[in-house]
């Protein structure tokens, strides 16, 4: 059952109930450091749900047992949990290139809009890349965060979502537009999701996409490659061993990555 103290508890941000900034901050970072983005969390569930979640059943699963999932898991928890707290919150849909490519539509990634003392904030606990740990205000400004900078750019007729680090260049996160969302704006993706995993032929049934923020960045696995950022530098490796990537893999899952 969809427990609001209970999800704060489990974040650890147990009684930060307050509607400004700073709790906002507090919530997403640490919501990113408990939780996992995790592409097998829901692997072995049967049935493909976007539009019709059980917001209970995904909050057991995602939350409270810390399988986590992916965006529209956990970027539909949150927002609930926002507005439950009182946030004005909005949701919103992303593109990415692999995301069309894969499912052929413009409304792919789910995250959402919060808006406070009259700015407007990107909030977002479920992509599975290096992206913004903490809200990003929408504004012309750059802005950085433990070392990885950001910047919302015109982009056809939406928003690019850029990010670089200390040694990499501009590169697009996700591409949106402002308009706001309802859960049935994902039917859509929803079907060709189901028709990609009917297919007889279908053969990335193995694959392996997780990740998790850590204090000055983030760590994740695609497959055998492995990517830390930490204070704005990137890492990239990939990985031969199966022991390593086993252990790599556990690590990010479970929180111990020491």
């Amino acid at each position: 059952m969809f427990d609001v103290d209970g999800y704060l508890r489990r974040i650890g941000c147990d009684g930060e109930a307050g509607v400004n900034i700073e709790t906002l901050r507090k919530l997403q970072k640490k919501h990113l450091m408990a939780i996992p983005y995790s592409s097998a969390a829901y692997a072995l569930i049967d049935g493909i749900d976007i539009v019709d979640l059980d917001d209970d059943v995904v909050f057991e699963r995602s939350i409270v047992d810390g399988h986590g999932g992916v965006c529209y898991h956990l970027n539909r928890l949150f927002h609930r949990l926002l507005r439950e707290l009182g946030y004005d919150v909005t949701l919103m849909a992303g593109s990415t290139t692999e995301g069309r490519q894969n499912f052929g539509t413009e409304i792919e990634h789910m995250f959402s809009r919060v808006v406070l003392d009259g700015d407007e904030w990107l909030v977002d606990v479920g992509y599975p890349g290096p992206t913004y740990v903490e809200p990003l205000r929408v504004c012309d400004a750059v802005q950085t965060q433990y070392g990885s900078q950001f910047r919302l750019v015109d982009h056809e007729s939406g928003i690019a979502l850029q990010r670089r680090g200390v040694a990499t260049r501009w590169s697009v996160v996700y591409t949106f537009t402002m308009k706001p969302r309802q859960w049935s704006d994902w039917k859509e993706m929803e079907d060709n999701f189901r028709e990609i995993v009917a297919d007889p032929g279908r053969d990335d049934t193995q694959e392996i996409l997780c990740g998790r923020t850590v204090e000055n960045g983030q760590v994740f696995m695609r497959q055998r490659r492995h990517l830390t950022i930490r204070n704005g530098r990137e890492q990239v490796r990939t990985i031969i061993d199966d022991n390593e990537h086993r252990m790599l893999l556990a690590g990010i899952l479970s929180g111990d990555l020491d």
